[in-house]
Order: C-alpha cells, then structure tokens, then sequence
C-alpha cells in the first residue's frame, strides 16, 4: 500500500511539476504578435475590428489560424457548423482537453474579445512544445463559429450546435441583413478550406477551459489581473410589441392620439423603475433594441416595437421579474393594443467545484509570480461558448481586466502583461487536465 501510495505521490508530483513548467514557457512577446497579426484581419483606422461572421475577413482569419496551429505541429480539423479544431496529440487516445474561444466580431468590435481565447489556445500549444511536455490527453483548440451572433442569430451558434447537433438545421435558415443565409455562408467557409478534413460534431471532451477578458469593470476596479468564473448568470429576453394608429403630426390633437410611442415609453419607465425600486443590483435591465413604424418625422407611430433583456445570477429574480413584466404591461390603460411573448431564456450556468479549485491554483501561482493580487471569484455577466460546453463537459472559465470595462467597441483593452498572465494561468491548467 505505501509502495502504491508513493508511486501516487510522485505522479502527483510529476504532473505538478509539468504544469509549472508549461505556465513558465508562455512566452509575452510570442502572444503580442499573433494577436497583432490577427487583428489585420478586419482592422480598421480606429483600432479596431470588423470581422462579423463568415465575411471575407473572417474567412481569412481563419485561414491564419490554420496555418499558425500547423506551424506549431498541431492537425487541423473542421465540423458541419465550421468550428475549427486544432490538435496536439497525447501519448493516448483519451478524450481531450479543449479550450479556445471564438475569432469573429461585432461589426465594430476589439482585437481581444474571443480572439484572444483562441491565440491563448494556440500560445499554450507553443509553450508545451517549447517545454517538450508530452501529454497523457490531446490538447484542442477551437475557433467558434459565430459566438457574436450580430451577423446571423442566435450568437454562439457553433458551441451550441457542436454540443447539440440538432440546432444546425434551424441555424441554416437564419437570414442576415442583407438577405444571406448562414446555411449558404457556412458552405462557402467549408468549400474555403478543401485542405482541412471534416470531423464529426459533438465528439467527447474531457474538459473545457476558456479564457477570456472580462467585458466589465469588477477586476479592473479591484486591481486584480485574474478571474475565476464561477459561472453564468441567467438571462431572459422578450419582445414586446405596441400597437397604435399612425396620424397626422400636424393635424391630429393631442388628446386624441393613439401614439404607439407615448404608450413605448410609458411601458419603459415602469420597468426601469421596477428595476431601481424592487431589484436594484440583483436585475440587469437593457431595453435594446427599438422598431418604430412608420418611422417617419411628421407620422404618429402607428406600432414601436422593442427587446427587453433581462440577467440575474438569481433565477427567481426573472421569474418575479417576468411576474412583473405581465402585469405592466396587462395593467397600461389606453387605446390601442399591447403584446409582449418570451423570446430566450437561458437558465445559470454553474462551473463544478473541482474545475474552480484547479483555475484557482493556476492563477495564484501565475499572479503571486509576478508580486500581484490573488485571483478574484465572479460571475459572468456576458454570454460564452462555455455555456454550452458546460452542458458537454466539466468547464471552467478565466477572466483577464477590461480596461474601463469596455468591450464590443474599438476601444476595448487590456494591459499586455494581464493578457500574459491570462495565458500562463491557462496553461497550468490545461496541462494538468491533459495529464488527468
């Protein structure tokens, strides 16, 4: 028994050791560049990225993407929704570890949001050569196909479907604004890439890591460079739709006018005071998406139709909220016709305890290292690719500082050394998976 203890011990020990010396071998200046090359693709004057979905630009990052993951010895493979897949081998067959993120943008976006997730990926790949770490598990990066969701929607099409093979069809007839169907977008970045084979969707993973920048304040403001996510609120969405009747601005009195707007934004200062009154922090409200019509300087609107989005770490917050919402809008008393019906609704997503307490580990080696803060517990207040990996596999996630918490815009930053440390946390962690 304490021959087989020892043995166990020295494993342990072995795996440990392994893990250090991948976080030690990230190289900062090897990152920096890869993430300056990528943001060409789609960069604009101001700074930022333009690189929505499938476009040509996208297509051409992802062609960068593969040539970058074969230079560092990785085989490139590609499913039916065009999530890319970039393998290290393992000493075994084993299901792999998998991490990355997403490649493209918002149609003004940052270099950093998902992009970075997956050149971290890709930065870890290299550090493990550099080290010559040979791992039990293979190591995947993923590129995913349309997490932004602006172009063609819902967002994060490609985790989902991968998970859910069965969402694929229905995403293939979602239209975007100029008429083009993903479905015939998807076969052209297929057809792009003869030289990449097909794979499978919904394969086995061992586990799920994803590093991402915050898209928020809360580390910045607790001069923390590091975040372990402890999961994903929960979040609603509706649409509700106003009907009046359009008139004549000049000629029409006041009093009797069914405006459609009048009766928008009566409805919206109800839940916005809902909100500051009755939920305070524990709700995030966003009214954010407005439809007017006829949308015309001199026409009463006739209908307004808008979007209410709803998150909480605390389900029983969106259900008291929906409670609220029916009773707003059935109470509103005028002329005309009020109509609201559920359009999304996606329960909190909770990371295991087991996946926390490994990133916790390699963030504190990673940021007591370099003389910093100890790593932060947090929720995530955005949507992730890990949400729906967490449905396929254990999965945890890391948080790198959003300077001034701005994201989807092209001002959006972090401090080169966080995104270092990003890496460094990440690669602890994806190497001890891969030798579980």
């Amino acid at each position: 028994m304490n021959k087989e203890l020892n043995v166990s011990n020295l494993e342990q020990r072995d795996q440990t050791a392994a893990s250090e010396r991948a976080q030690d071998h990230v190289q900062h200046d090897r990152l920096q560049s890869v993430i300056a090359e990528l943001a060409t693709f789609g960069g604009r004057s101001d700074g930022g990225v333009s690189r929505e979905t499938l476009t040509d630009p996208d297509l051409q990052a992802r062609r960068y993407l593969i040539d970058l993951a074969r230079s560092r010895g990785c085989s490139v493979t590609i499913d039916d929704c065009a999530n890319l897949f970039f393998r290290r081998p393992g000493t075994s067959d084993l299901p792999p570890v998998l991490t990355g993120s997403h490649a493209d943008t918002q149609p003004v976006g940052g270099k950093l949001d998902g992009a970075y997730g997956v050149l971290a990926g890709l930065e870890v790949i290299a550090a493990l050569n550099d080290a010559g770490i040979k791992t039990l598990r293979p190591v995947e990066v993923v590129a995913w196909t349309n997490e932004e969701g602006c172009r063609f929607g819902p967002g994060a099409m490609g985790s989902s479907a991968f998970v859910d093979p069965s969402c694929l069809p229905a995403y293939r007839n979602s239209v975007d604004a100029k008429g083009v169907r993903f479905g015939d977008a998807l076969e052209l970045a297929l057809e792009a890439v003869p030289d990449v084979p097909r794979r499978p969707m919904a394969e086995p993973m061992s586990a799920c890591v994803e590093l991402h920048i915050e898209q928020g304040p809360v580390l910045e403001r607790a001069l923390v460079p590091l975040g372990v996510v402890t999961g994903i609120q929960s979040v609603r969405w509706y649409r509700i739709q106003v009907t009046g009747t359009a008139g004549h601005a000049g000629t029409m009195p006041m009093d009797e006018r069914v405006d459609a707007m009048a009766a928008a934004v009566g409805l919206a200062q109800q839940l916005y005071a809902y909100q500051a009154v009755e939920a305070g922090e524990k709700l995030r409200l966003t009214l954010g998406r407005w439809q007017v019509s006829p949308n015309s300087i001199n026409t009463i609107p006739g209908a307004v139709e808008f979007t209410v989005d709803v998150r909480s770490v605390d389900e029983q917050v969106l259900v008291q909220f929906e409670a609220a919402l029916k009773q707003i809008t059935q109470a509103y008393s005028w002329a005309g016709k009020i109509e609201f019906e559920s359009i999304f609704s996606r329960p909190p997503t909770h990371f295991p305890a087991a996946m926390l307490a490994l990133i916790e580990r390699a963030c504190t080696r990673a940021s007591s290292r370099a003389s910093l803060a100890a790593p932060l517990r947090m929720t995530s207040g955005a949507f992730h690719d890990a949400m729906y990996l967490a449905e396929h596999c254990p999965t945890a996630m890391i948080f790198v500082p959003s300077k001034g918490g701005v994201s989807h815009n092209a001002a959006e930053e972090t401090a080169p050394q966080e995104l270092f440390l990003g890496v460094q946390a990440l690669a602890y962690a994806v190497t001890s998976l891969a030798n579980a």
